[in-house]
């Protein structure tokens, strides 16, 4: 190499260098200066339209400059089932977690997932509020390495069906051939209400109950209007036999490596944003029995103290009872 070419490198580097200095005073610069903010990447399977997309536009708004926040809808990035193992593996910083995933690494937490539960989402934000919660997202966070910030409520399954029986109790479905989805947990739970669960995939329910091979279904009351249930079904049950929700979680390394102010904005983003969806949910739940009524569907509710009594006996005689921490049962009930 001769002096010349060296000169030359030298100055092309120290330029690069000049050029770097000042990079911050231009458009670009200011971007990249952006980009050491810490980065905050957003998994869940649901869809940019839906209502939890807007929930979490909301929030990445409430905390402000503390963060790049990078929504991922639909999937795209991670698989449903996948997020929590992301984010343990350090690929991911928040998800939308199903309770049926923490479940599956903190046998316990199945208890979260039985029928009957919870009574309504003000029902399930109680809980997740009180001591009781406090102690299963104690639970989570030392045995999975997340952070709860709170239960992401999106509707409530109910019952629908094709024949004109009338529904009050749970012997009254006895026979009944229920589609749930598949799996030992599903079966289980329509077991618990009564009928005679028959695992079929979600795509095919609507031909199913078309044909006869299913006399029903449970969904929540969006889902049937997404997938047209309604116009195969001639009743809705209003058993609310499962309350459906998520949990918004973020790493609990990042949650841990915020100042105490920092902790104090992230969660009272993610409490604004929740309120903000669970309304909007339970809005559009009031509208669609309206619409459903409209399409002539007979819309009513049955003895919900039976069912709740018949599935909860099931599920504490059954294997999966065993697993619960003793006495929560009560402490929710209680609330």
């Amino acid at each position: 190499m001769n002096k010349q070419t060296t000169r030359r490198r030298f100055m092309a580097g120290t330029g690069l260098a000049a050029a770097a200095a000042m990079a911050p005073l231009s458009g670009l610069g200011r971007d990249a200066f952006a980009q050491t903010k810490p980065k905050l990447r957003f998994s869940a399977v649901f869809s940019e339209q839906d209502i939890r997309a807007e929930m979490m536009k909301k929030f990445a708004e409430g905390i402000g400059n503390d963060f790049v926040f990078e929504g991922y809808y639909g999937g795209n990035l991670f698989k449903q089932g996948t997020e929590l193992v992301a984010i343990q593996r350090s690929n991911l910083e928040m998800g939308n977690i199903a309770p049926q995933d923490i479940s599956k690494q903190i046998p316990a937490w199945s208890l979260l997932t039985a029928a009957y539960l919870f009574r309504d989402a003000n029902h399930l934000a109680k809980f997740f509020a009180s001591p009781a919660g406090a102690e299963m997202k104690k639970m989570a966070d030392e045995q999975l390495g997340i952070h709860i910030l709170g239960p992401t409520y999106f509707g409530s399954r109910q019952v629908g069906l094709k024949p004109n029986k009338k529904i009050s109790t749970p012997a009254d479905l006895t026979g009944i051939k229920l589609r749930m989805p598949p799996g030992e947990a599903w079966q289980f739970l329509g077991e618990a209400l009564g009928a005679n669960p028959t695992p079929m995939a979600y795509a095919e329910v609507y031909t199913g109950l078309q044909t006869g091979a299913i006399d029903g279904q449970d969904n929540p009351l969006p889902n049937v209007e997404n997938m047209k249930f309604y116009e195969v079904m001639s009743q809705i049950v209003l058993t609310s036999h499962l309350v459906g929700f998520d949990l918004l979680t973020v790493s609990s390394k990042v949650w841990k490596g915020m100042s105490a102010d920092g902790q104090k904005r992230f969660q009272a983003a993610a409490d604004a944003a929740i309120d903000f969806s669970t309304k909007k949910h339970q809005d559009r739940e009031k509208e669609l029995l309206d619409f459903f009524k409209a399409k002539g569907l007979n819309i009513y509710e049955p003895d919900q103290a039976a069912f709740r009594k018949h599935a909860q006996a099931k599920y504490l005689a059954s294997s999966l009872a065993k697993d619960w921490p003793a006495g929560m049962i009560d402490k929710i009930n209680a609330l």
